[in-house]
Formats: C-alpha cells, sequence, structure tokens
C-alpha cells in the first residue's frame, strides 16, 4: 500500500469526523435536540380493543389494532362549553365501568409524588360536568356505585354526593403538621411511594383509611428566596434516623350510617402500614404491618362490619422486605399472588387465605424485576425477568395451575410490556444501551400490528453527531467478585493514547446504571464528554439490584463499605488498561450517587483525582427514618456503621478535586448535608468548589438550571481532570 493511499485514508477519515455536529450542552438541557420521544398516557379501555390519550387538549378513543381515532370523549373546549371550565386538562381517569371521568386541571406538585388540583366529574353518559369542590383538593375517587366522590383537603377527608350536590367531611380532627386522614404523610410518600390513603370497599359501602398523628415527628425548615423582604420558611414533619415517626392506624367510615371504626391490629408501637387493599370480598380488607427495622411483614384480614383482624400472611427476613404493590386477589375469593424473595431471589407465589403457600409460580436463579398481572380467564400470570444477565430483561407468562410457559419479549436488550384489560394486545417497548426506546402494538399471538414510535428521527441523529457505541465488560475484584460495567470511547479512539477516565455511579441498594437500556439525556452528555477526549465508565457494585437476594442485601448495616470498595478497584482496573491515564481519573453520583463519589474521593485519595457530588447525604444520621434504617438500623444500634461510612468524617483525607452540589430547597436529601460537608471540610482546611441553587430541589431543576449545572460540572472536569 502507497504512503500517498495511507495519507488519502487519513484524510478521508479525518475529514468525515470533522464534518459531524459536535454535541453542545445548550443542545441536551436547553433545546432538548436529544429527547427520545415516548408513548404517553396510553391507557386501555375495558373491552381491550380501544385506549385513551390526552391529545390536543382532548381525550381521545382509538382502536388498538390500527391506531385510528374512533371517538373524541372530551374536550377543553367541551369543558369551557359547559362550566366555563378556564384551564387546560392536566390529567384523567376513569371509573370502573368508565361512564364516570375524573378530570384534574391547574396541579400544583407539594412533594415528589403529591399534589393539588381542581377536579371535575364527567358523565360519560349524559354528558354532565360536575364540580366535585371549588378549591383545589387531593387524590378525589369516584365510588364503584358511582354517586359519591371521597377527596382530601386540609388533612381530612370528604365526601361529595354528586346526585344531591352535598359535601360532607368523614374527618374532622385534620391539622397541618399534626393529624393527616387518608393522605400519606411526607416519609411514607417518599419511601413507600404512596400520596393516596384510602380505598372504597368494592362495593361502595366503605372507605378504609389511614391516620398518621405525627405531632410528636420532629420538623424540618426549609427556606425559599422569593425576592421578598424576608424568605419564606417552609415547616413540615420529617423523621430522620432514629426519631419519632407518626402514630399510624387504620379506620373504617360506613358510608351508610356515617359512623367510624379503628381496625385492630394488636401492637402498633413502632409498626407501619405500608399498604391496605381490599380483597374481592367487598366486606373484606388486607392491611399490610410491618415492624420498624423493615424485616417482618404481616398480611391481616379485617372483616369491615367488626373491625376485627385476623393473620392471613407473614414474611420474615434476616435483612429486611421490600414492600411492592405486587399483590393480587383472586376472583375465586380463597387465593392470592404475591412476589417474595423467600428463597434467595425475587419470584411469584400463589398462597389461599389462610396463608398456605399452595405453589411457586417462578423458579430460578434469576429475579423477577416487574410484576404485569394476572389473567384469570387464562390463568395466567405475566412479568419481566432478567433471565439472561442482570444487564437484560425479558417479559414472560407463565401459568399459575399448569405447566404452561411463554415468552413474550426477548429482544437482546431491556424488554418491557403494557398490557390491555383482557390481556389480547400489548405494548412492547424495547430498548439498548445505543439504541433509543421502540413501542409496538402486538396481539396475544406474538404478532406486531404496528408501530406507535421508533425514534428513527433520534437514531439518525445519532449518525449526524457521531456517537460512539458503549460496550459492556465485566472484571474479577481482589474478594472474587465479578462485576459488571459499560465503557464509552471517544470516536477517534487510539490504543496507543492514554485517555482521563469519568465514573459515573448511583450504587444503591437494588439499583441498576448498568443495563442494556437506553440512558436519556446524560447518553448525550457523556457522548459529548468522549468527543472531548474522556473515556467514560460505570460500574455496578456489590448491593446492586437483579442478581438476588444476598447480592444485593450483603451491604446491609454496612452502606457505603462494599460499594466504595468496589468502585476504588474498578477505577484501579480502569488505571491499569494501557489506554488510560491511571493519574486522571474522576467520579460523579448524584444523591446515593453523590454520597458514594464523596465517599470515593475520601477514601481512595490515592486513585480519584475528581469527583462531584450532587445532592449527597453526607451522614446517614441527616436521612429519613423508614430509607435508612431499612438498611442501616438506628444510630444507636448501629454507630460504627455510621461513622465508618459517612464522608462528613473523612473530610480531611480529601487530597483531589470535589465539586460539591445541592439544592436549597431539597425536601429529600436536604441541604444541610451539604452544609455540614462543607463545614468539615474548612474544619480541616480543604479547598474545594461549591454550587448552591435557590429554591431548588432534589432534581435541580426549572428553566436553564439544569444547563447551568451541566455547565458547571463540565467546566471543572475540563479543568481539574
Amino acid at each position: 500500500m502507497s504512503r500517498y493511499f495511507i495519507l488519502f485514508l487519513l484524510f478521508t477519515s479525518l475529514s468525515q469526523i470533522q464534518s459531524q455536529d459536535s454535541i453542545k450542552l445548550t443542545d441536551i438541557w436547553e433545546d432538548y435536540t436529544f429527547t427520545n420521544k415516548s408513548v404517553r398516557g396510553f391507557n386501555f379501555m375495558n373491552d381491550g380493543r380501544h385506549f385513551t390519550r390526552l391529545k390536543d387538549k382532548a381525550i381521545k378513543k382509538y382502536d388498538i389494532s390500527t391506531g385510528n381515532e374512533v371517538e373524541e370523549i372530551l374536550s377543553n373546549k367541551g369543558l369551557k362549553e359547559m362550566s366555563g371550565f378556564d384551564s387546560d386538562i392536566s390529567s384523567y381517569k376513569f371509573n370502573e365501568d368508565e361512564s364516570w371521568i375524573m378530570v384534574e386541571s391547574n396541579k400544583k406538585s407539594i412533594f415528589r409524588r403529591s399534589y393539588t388540583s381542581n377536579v371535575h366529574a364527567y358523565n360519560t353518559e349524559n354528558k354532565e360536568l360536575i364540580e366535585v369542590h371549588e378549591e383545589p383538593i387531593m387524590n378525589a375517587s369516584l365510588s364503584p356505585n358511582k354517586d359519591m366522590v371521597a377527596f382530601a383537603l386540609d388533612n381530612n377527608l370528604y365526601l361529595k354526593n354528586l346526585i344531591g350536590g352535598k359535601t360532607m367531611a368523614i374527618t374532622e380532627d385534620g391539622e397541618k403538621n399534626k393529624i393527616i386522614n387518608g393522605i400519606a404523610d411526607w416519609v411514607y410518600e417518599e419511601e413507600f411511594s404512596i400520596v393516596k390513603a384510602f380505598e372504597w370497599s368494592p362495593d361502595g359501602n366503605y372507605i378504609a383509611y389511614i391516620k398518621f398523628d405525627e405531632k410528636e415527628v420532629p420538623e424540618f425548615t426549609m427556606v425559599n428566596f422569593r425576592d421578598d423582604l424576608y424568605p419564606e420558611y417552609v415547616t413540615w414533619k420529617y423523621p430522620k434516623v432514629g426519631e419519632n415517626n407518626a402514630k399510624v392506624s387504620i379506620h373504617l367510615y360506613n358510608v351508610k350510617n356515617k359512623t367510624t371504626q379503628e381496625v385492630d391490629l394488636g401492637d402498633m408501637n413502632d409498626m407501619y402500614i405500608p399498604r391496605i387493599k381490599w380483597t374481592q370480598d367487598a366486606g373484606k380488607l388486607c392491611v399490610s404491618k410491618m415492624n420498624r427495622h423493615q424485616n417482618h411483614l404481616q398480611l391481616f384480614l379485617t372483616e369491615a362490619a367488626t373491625g376485627k383482624s385476623s393473620l392471613m400472611y407473614e414474611e420474615k427476613n434476616k435483612y429486611y422486605i421490600d414492600i411492592t404493590d405486587d399483590l393480587t386477589f383472586l376472583k375465586n375469593g380463597e387465593e392470592f399472588i404475591i412476589t417474595s424473595e423467600q428463597d434467595g431471589w425475587n419470584h411469584i407465589y400463589l398462597y389461599d387465605l389462610n396463608g398456605k403457600q399452595k405453589k411457586q409460580i417462578t423458579e430460578g436463579e434469576y429475579d423477577v424485576t416487574s410484576f404485569y398481572g394476572v389473567d384469570e380467564e387464562r390463568e395466567m400470570v405475566y412479568y419481566q425477568a432478567a433471565t439472561k444477565s442482570a444487564m437484560q430483561k425479558e417479559v414472560f407468562a407463565t401459568s399459575y395451575t399448569k405447566k404452561k410457559h411463554e415468552v413474550i419479549a426477548d429482544l437482546p436488550g431491556t424488554n418491557g410490556a403494557q398490557f390491555s384489560s383482557t390481556y389480547d394486545y400489548y405494548v412492547h417497548s424495547h430498548s439498548t444501551i445505543n439504541s433509543p426506546p421502540t413501542y409496538a402494538v402486538y396481539n396475544r399471538n406474538k404478532k406486531e400490528l404496528r408501530n406507535l414510535e421508533d425514534n428513527k428521527k433520534l437514531t439518525g441523529i445519532q449518525s449526524q453527531y457521531g456517537t460512539a457505541p458503549i460496550e459492556f465488560f465485566n472484571f474479577d475484584t481482589k474478594d472474587g467478585v465479578k462485576l459488571n460495567g459499560w465503557m464509552l470511547k471517544p470516536a477517534d479512539f487510539k490504543e496507543n493514547r492514554e485517555y482521563p477516565v469519568f465514573m459515573y455511579l448511583y450504587g444503591g441498594p437494588g439499583s441498576q446504571q448498568v443495563t442494556d437500556s437506553w440512558k436519556g439525556q446524560n447518553y448525550w452528555w457523556f457522548q459529548m464528554l468522549a468527543q472531548k477526549g474522556y473515556i467514560v465508565a460505570c460500574i455496578d457494585n456489590r448491593g446492586t439490584g437483579a442478581r438476588g437476594e444476598e447480592f444485593k442485601k450483603m451491604t446491609y448495616l454496612k452502606l457505603g463499605h462494599y460499594e466504595t470498595i468496589d468502585q476504588i478497584e474498578a477505577a484501579k482496573y480502569l488505571g491499569k488498561l494501557p489506554y488510560t491515564d491511571k493519574n486522571r481519573i474522576g467520579i460523579f453520583g448524584w444523591s446515593y450517587g453523590g454520597y458514594m463519589s464523596s465517599l470515593c474521593l475520601l477514601k481512595g485519595n490515592d486513585v480519584f483525582k475528581a469527583a462531584i457530588a450532587v445532592a449527597p447525604v453526607t451522614s446517614w444520621k441527616w436521612y429519613d427514618t423508614i430509607y435508612t434504617e431499612r438498611f442501616m438500623r438506628t444510630l444507636e444500634e448501629n454507630e460504627d456503621g455510621y461513622k465508618d461510612n459517612s464522608p462528613i468524617y473523612f473530610a480531611d483525607q480529601l487530597k483531589g478535586n470535589y465539586l460539591l452540589v445541592h439544592g436549597m430547597g431539597d425536601d429529600n436529601v436536604h441541604w444541610q448535608n451539604s452544609v455540614e460537608m462543607a463545614n468539615a471540610l474548612i474544619e480541616a482546611n480543604k479547598q474545594f468548589d461549591t454550587y448552591f441553587y435557590p429554591n431548588r430541589n432534589h432534581g435541580i431543576y426549572g428553566g436553564v438550571t439544569r444547563l447551568h449545572l451541566y455547565q458547571k460540572m463540565t467546566d471543572f472536569l475540563l479543568e481539574k481532570l
């Protein structure tokens, strides 16, 4: 081969690279050029053949097999003509037989999941629209017999009679920062993922609700700055480690005779009630009760007429038990289906109402990662599982009465599904780490009927901007543990060059970052850094998910210990590669990841040159009871576990470059964590960089906030790494 031809090839290659567009932060976080399209608001109807979506300010009905619109059920224009409706539809929900729609507008967020909104009830049969309440309310819920709506307002529960128009109070003792009826307190909302804490009985005769007595829970105050003479002080009940939780109790309101009785659940001292759910029997309520250590779960059956309870199911664990919504009572009134890690992996089980296990429906050395539901007509359960590896997910159907098993979707990568009410159709979602999500409709014979979204435009943009492929790898630690990771190299990667390494992590219990799935906006930031000459890598440490209970729960009582060891070993492994510079390794994480990046820089001060910590926990004693005590117990019980693995106690070990970022309006991981960390660093006479965001919460967003943050982080890396 002549040298002229070689020069020609080199020139051609460089020309191709130069002709490709460079990724800019404004593309990612201002113009949102790279945001993938998803399929939002996809709500299957009862007939299993149609679905509804909120589109063009209207609720529209579509044929699932063709995608054709068959009816405009309700529009903003129609609402305004009926009632002077002065806003846009924010969200909507049908009642059980689809004769009514609860329409929400003017949503205003409170915390992560909670919000208030104006609510109207729309009768799809006579086209009547009724305002549920003149003020914004929470969690409006139509009764099964369709004549009443229950809702929460100012910590009390109310009933609105849709026929007579009368509103009456179910509770009257609700008071801010003292008593909450039917709505979860802050820590239940954040850690048990619930807001609505009341449920109608199937016949509409009873409302079961949780009462939170939080009078003895310590208060936390957050300061917002609104361009006024004095700042705004927001105070709410936040139970930190070892402090008092709200006292919880279950109450049953009899709709007909307007009486309330408390449910007898035995000893309720330091207990949680993470879930309530009515069985198929309208007179029987299932109440989940869990001890403060969260390693003993009991399910009680409560008789609505008497309030008396009997134990239905019990599970104990030497570590802890995760709370999920994976509980289904079968229509035969005699059995239920539940998920559990009792054999060391998360699997699906069939029990009778006496607590006797009738069948383990799924089994093997893999985790069920999502439970989709039960098709009782065909006696099948539908679920997602990581059967091939922790990094991939497939969708299956398995019979709970016979030896029948179906593979629904197992394309390489991550598969998910949403099933119609009759399980005759499903929307299959799929992505890989290098390809954005696709969505398609399939029938029960697994025949694709039509494409909903393929994100081909984004795939074209990947080519236009010259993105490089992300590759998976694994390595063995000194303890003989195999860890999974992914790596992104620059598009013009050369084996004989030494590149700086930028590691990204989260690392918290049961989480996963190393999955063969699309990574969203961060994918583009990582690609931008690769274009600037960085190798970007991510490793899932011990304690992460989809590898069985022992792998996930081995960090029990020692959060941060094994995770930090693994990340330091990962950095050393990466630093020994022939194309990396071991003296230029940085690490970044948010929330638990910020906790981890801080620990890694401090405990691995001979390995890491720089770290970015966004909204980090810096001592577990400042975090909430439910999350922290689940994994660490209390400070009094586990003092060494707290002190040995909290960044604040290792501030004097800082050698590298540290960027500490926090939202001052963070109701979750309080700004206190970063302020105390800054204090410790100053006491140790250590230089560091800080960025604080007034009024921003844990997500640090709004307007150009994300662009501002990512510009700072990018500049920090370019300067320090």
